[in-house]
This record gives C-alpha cells, structure tokens and sequence, in this order.
C-alpha cells in the first residue's frame, strides 16, 4: 500500500478513535439535559440575589431592586454571629460524619457475619430507619425525648428534664437522629463493597496470619477507599446542609440562637428577617465550602493512588 493510499486509512482510524471517546459524553447529553437546568438555574439565581439589595420592599414592588455587589458577603464576613454559626456547623457535621461510618461500617461487617435472617431483620430495621421522612424521626425522636412524657426519662428516672436547653445535649440528641437516618446508606454501600472483594484476597491475609481486625485494617479498608470516598462525600454534603432536624427538634435553632446551623440561619435571615440577598449569600458560601472540601478529599485519594 502506497503513502497516497495509506492516508484515507489513518484518518478513518483516527476518526473512529476519536468518535469512540466522544461516545460516553454523548451517552451523557440526555441525564445531562435534565440535570444542568435543574442545578445551573438555582445556582444563578442564588449567586444573583447573593449581590442584590432584595428584602420585603422589594419583593412587594415598592422599591426598585439595587445592586450591592459583594455588600452582603462583606456584611456576612464582619458577623460574628456568622462565624460562631459556621464553627458550630462544620463541628457537628464532623461528629456525625465520623459516628454515621463508623457505625455504617460496624454494621457492615456485622453483616457480613451473621445468619441470613438475622441479616435480613438487620437490613429490614435499617431500611426503616432510612426510608422515614426526617419530619417523622425527628417528631419521634422528640417524643421519646419529651421532657415530661418521654420514654427515656423515665426509664433513666430524669422525670423534667429537658434534653434540648443545653447547647451541647441539644446537638447531641440532633446529631442522634442524623446518624440513624444516615448509617443505613454506609451500611448498605459497604456491605455491597465488601461482597464485591475477591476472596481470595482475604483467604491470604488470613494464611499470612492477620487476625480479623489486622485483615479489615490493612487489606479490606484500603480496597474500599473508592467506596469509603463515596459515602463520605455524600455524609458530608448531607450533615453539613442539615435543616429538618435542627429547625423541628430545637424549635427553630434553639434557646437565643444557640444550636443554629448554616443553612437554618440562611432561612432565619432569608424568611424570617426577609434579608433575601443576605440568606443567599450564606447559601453561596455554604456551597462553596462544601465544593472545596469535596475537591480537597479527592485531590487527597488521587494523591494517595487510588482510582476514583
């Protein structure tokens, strides 16, 4: 085959190399359509209200809408109710983000050593616990808790005590509730991760004498990190934005504000003091933090080598 000849051939090999990498981004065109507008929309307008001057005035049309550029976050930043707010929330995401994997994870290997019904009756109380709406746990876990008809009272013989006036109890009993609404979905995830590592695997670390905490240390955890990444992300994400159970189990944020989180306090200023544009600078901040926080986990995976 001759140089002239040989041209046509390289292209069209080129022209297939290069439709078959395409080919999973067109594959993705449709979730794509319905997803980028039901995320790129809410994000503008959030960013947009984030630089207006938009309060009760100007939603009812008596004053004109003003641009205030980045006023509101400069008004947000010399806050110190902001920071105490934003301290508060990454420490008790941080608490539950750390309780919910580990009892996910303890679970999940629980699981993988008890009979069969014993693990369906497991997964069966844990799909419960996940599949309920955070409105009812949180209204029965008040219950339980009440001050003077709960069942933990007087079990415990507390009869009048009031687990939500102290700051620490409070989120303590909230961070509670989380994790039972969360550690299914870890439980879950690394259950099916850890049914998925080859056998032979763990036989070897067995021979080579690693006793059961040595084998889930050094061999089953490092080939869950992939997954380990998952459910984290996502528990950070979920326990970072929490609402329903903050605003429902403390009335609101607690006694002078003193359980509030980021995103109950955006509501506060948002709708209850109609500050719209300076709620939606809290929100952009929140999802910047957690866009940060997530890349820097990544960024740490890949480091480390492994395939995402």
């Amino acid at each position: 085959m001759t140089a002239i000849d040989a041209g046509p051939a390289v292209a069209g090999r080129a022209r297939t190399r290069k439709g078959r990498q395409l080919a999973p981004l067109w594959m993705l065109l449709p979730a794509a359509a319905v997803l980028v507008p039901l995320f790129v929309y809410p994000i503008y307008q959030l960013g947009l209200l984030s630089v207006l001057d938009f309060r009760q005035a100007q939603v009812s049309g008596g004053q004109p809408t003003r641009f205030v550029g980045l006023d509101n976050y400069a008004e947000l930043m010399s806050a110190p109710k902001f920071w105490s707010v934003l301290w508060a929330t990454v420490l008790f995401a941080a608490g539950c983000v750390v309780v919910t994997l580990a009892v996910g994870a303890a679970l999940a290997v629980l699981l993988t050593k008890v009979s069969r019904w014993a693990g369906y009756a497991l997964s069966l109380a844990a799909m419960a616990a996940w599949a309920a709406p955070a409105m009812t746990g949180s209204t029965v876990w008040m219950f339980l808790f009440d001050t003077n008809l709960g069942l933990v009272n007087r079990v415990l013989g507390w009869e009048g005590h009031n687990w939500t006036y102290q700051r620490f109890s409070a989120f303590a009993l909230v961070g509670a509730v989380v994790v039972w609404h969360s550690f299914p979905f870890v439980m879950v995830t690394l259950y099916a991760g850890i049914k998925a590592l080859p056998e032979q695997v763990l036989e070897a670390a067995q021979l080579d004498g690693a006793g059961p905490w040595r084998s889930f240390w050094s061999v089953t955890v490092p080939m869950l990190r992939p997954v380990i990444a998952i459910v984290v992300i996502q528990s950070i994400i979920w326990d970072f934005k929490i609402f329903t159970q903050i605003y429902v189990m403390t009335n609101g944020g607690g006694i002078a504000g003193q359980n509030l989180t980021l995103n109950v306090y955006a509501y506060q200023q948002a709708f209850a003091s109609s500050e719209y544009g300076l709620g939606s600078a809290i929100g952009v901040v929140m999802m910047l933090i957690l866009l940060a926080v997530t890349l820097v986990y990544l960024r740490m995976l890949r480091r480390s080598g492994e395939p995402l």
